[in-house]
């Protein structure tokens, strides 16, 4: 989730501030892990995305559990039928074959509502994802907003016409080294109201 926040502010920020007009070749950097951290949007969102993550994850375990438990009343009479069938004699064939007749009926009803079974949670697994991807598509698109106006704010007000990113959970960075330039993140924090001296991490992912 954190790599999909990053390519949303990320190259907008990048294309914002590449085109300031008047602006001298001037380069700076930030670490939008750092700055993603300490933005209580962005914190508000992950809690939000992770309480829904949950809450799928139980609903699905549940129907899981109750798959479990058809599997195993449906195996138990199958093995009723097998002793059934081990212990068929002439003197009680008829009894038997009649008995064995209905377990056939309902283990062949079993397993048609298994395999049903099977699809809802399959599908309930994909539903799931559905809404987490939609979730995060609500929210997110905000903070990564907010944060890619500060930048550009930012970025004007120093005159710095190339911004980069050095933050490490990106997996894309795009730039190795740095040596020199001014870095903006503690700037970029102040430009969103956070405080610079301190700052509770957000969970990532």
């Amino acid at each position: 989730m954190r790599k999909l926040i990053n390519v949303f502010f990320v190259a907008a920020a990048l294309m914002l501030t590449a085109n300031i007009a008047n602006a001298q070749q001037k380069f700076g950097h930030l670490n939008s892990d750092d700055l993603y951290d300490a933005m209580p949007e962005a914190k508000t969102a992950q809690a939000t995305l992770e309480t829904l993550a949950k809450t799928r994850q139980t609903e699905i375990e549940k129907m899981v559990s109750e798959y479990q438990t058809k599997l195993k009343a449906a195996q138990d009479k199958e093995k009723v039928a097998q002793e059934k069938q081990r212990n068929i004699s002439e003197a009680n064939r008829d009894v038997i074959t009649k008995e064995l007749d209905v377990l056939a009926k309902e283990l062949q009803a079993a397993g048609q509502d298994l395999q049903d079974f099977q699809k809802r949670i399959e599908d309930a697994k994909a539903k799931a994802d559905k809404d987490l991807r939609d979730k995060q598509s609500e929210l997110f698109p905000a903070v990564s907003k907010k944060l890619s106006t500060a930048i550009a704010a930012v970025a004007k007000e120093k005159g710095i016409a190339y911004v980069f990113d050095l933050s490490a959970q990106q997996g894309f960075n795009n730039i190795l080294y740095a040596d020199g330039g001014e870095d903006l993140t503690a700037a970029v924090k102040t430009k969103l109201g956070i405080s610079t001296t301190a700052s509770t991490p957000a969970k990532k992912n």
